[in-house]
C-alpha cells in the first residue's frame, strides 16, 4: 500500500515539473499567435525564430559570454581549489568562507555591487563587465567540484611522480589534472548552464549591445504571448537534453576507461 502511494506521489511530482514543459513544446508546433486554442501544425515559427536578428545575435552573445565565462571560472576555480588544498595559511578558512560566498549571496545584491564597482572605477557596461560578472558568481561552483575531488585523491600519487623526477609543475599537468576531469566537467557545465541562464546579474551589468538571451526572451513576454518563445524554449529543452546525455556518456567512459 505505501509503495503505491509512493508511486502515486513520484507520478503527480513528475506530472507537475514536466506537464507545463510538454504543453510549451506542443505549443510551439500551433499555428494560433494567441498559443490559447490549437489550430493546426506548423513550423512557422521555427522558420520566424531564425529570421528574427536580434533574437539570433542575443544567443550568440549569451553562447560567446558563457563560454568566456566558462573559461575563466574553471582556470580560477582549479588554481584556487589547488592552492586551498596544498597550502595552509592563518586566513586559509576565512578566504574558502569568502570564495563560497557568492553561492549563497542574492544575485541582485551581486548585481548591484558590480555596478556600483564599475560605476566607481569608469568602466563602460558591456561583454567584459558582463564576463566579469558571471565569472564572480560561477567560478565558486568549479572551486567547490575540484576541491571536493582533491580531498578524494591519494597524497602518493603527487610524491611518487616527485621522487620518479618530476617537478611540481609536471606533477600537477600529468598525474593531478587528469584526476581531476570529473570534477572540471562537472565545475564547466554547471558555470556554463549558470551563465547561459543568468538575468539578474546580466541586467545591472550588461548593455543594449551586450544584452543576452534571458534579457531579450523578458522584453519579449513583456509584450504578449509570443509563439516564437516556445519554439525557442523548445530548442534550448533539446540542447539541455543533448548535453546531459553528453555528460552521462563522458562520465561512462571516464569510470570504464578506454578499451
Amino acid at each position: 500500500m505505501i509503495d503505491r502511494i509512493m508511486a502515486l506521489w513520484t507520478t503527480l511530482v513528475l506530472a507537475f515539473l514536466y506537464l507545463p514543459i510538454g504543453v510549451l513544446v506542443a505549443y510551439s508546433f500551433n499555428q494560433s499567435r494567441l498559443n490559447v486554442v490549437w489550430e493546426g501544425f506548423t513550423l512557422r515559427w521555427y522558420r520566424e525564430l531564425w529570421s528574427n536578428g536580434p533574437l539570433v545575435a542575443s544567443l550568440q552573445n549569451s553562447l560567446w559570454i558563457a563560454v568566456a565565462s566558462t573559461a575563466v571560472s574553471m582556470a580560477i576555480g582549479t588554481t584556487g581549489a589547488w592552492l586551498l588544498y596544498r597550502y595552509r595559511f592563518a586566513a586559509h578558512r576565512l578566504i574558502h568562507a569568502l570564495v563560497s560566498l557568492p553561492v549563497i549571496m542574492p544575485e541582485i545584491i551581486i548585481g548591484i555591487s558590480l555596478l556600483c564597482l564599475f560605476s566607481t572605477v569608469s568602466m563602460p557596461l558591456g561583454y567584459t563587465t558582463v564576463v566579469i560578472a558571471h565569472v564572480t558568481f560561477c567560478f565558486p561552483f568549479v572551486l567547490i567540484a575540484v576541491q571536493a575531488r582533491l580531498q578524494g585523491l591519494d597524497p602518493a600519487l603527487e610524491e611518487a611522480a616527485l621522487d620518479l623526477g618530476a617537478t611540481p609543475l609536471r606533477a600537477f599537468w600529468h598525474v593531478i589534472l587528469p584526476a581531476l576531469r570529473p570534477a572540471l566537467l562537472a565545475g564547466g557545465l554547471m558555470a556554463f548552464t549558470l551563465s547561459l541562464d543568468e538575468f539578474v546579474v546580466t541586467f545591472f551589468t550588461s548593455s543594449a549591445r551586450s544584452a543576452t538571451l534571458p534579457l531579450k526572451i523578458y522584453g519579449l513576454a513583456r509584450i504578449g504571448l509570443n509563439p516564437m518563445l516556445n519554439a525557442l524554449s523548445t530548442l534550448l529543452i533539446l540542447a539541455t537534453l543533448a548535453a546531459a546525455f553528453f555528460s552521462s556518456q563522458v562520465r561512462q567512459f571516464g569510470r570504464s576507461g578506454p578499451r
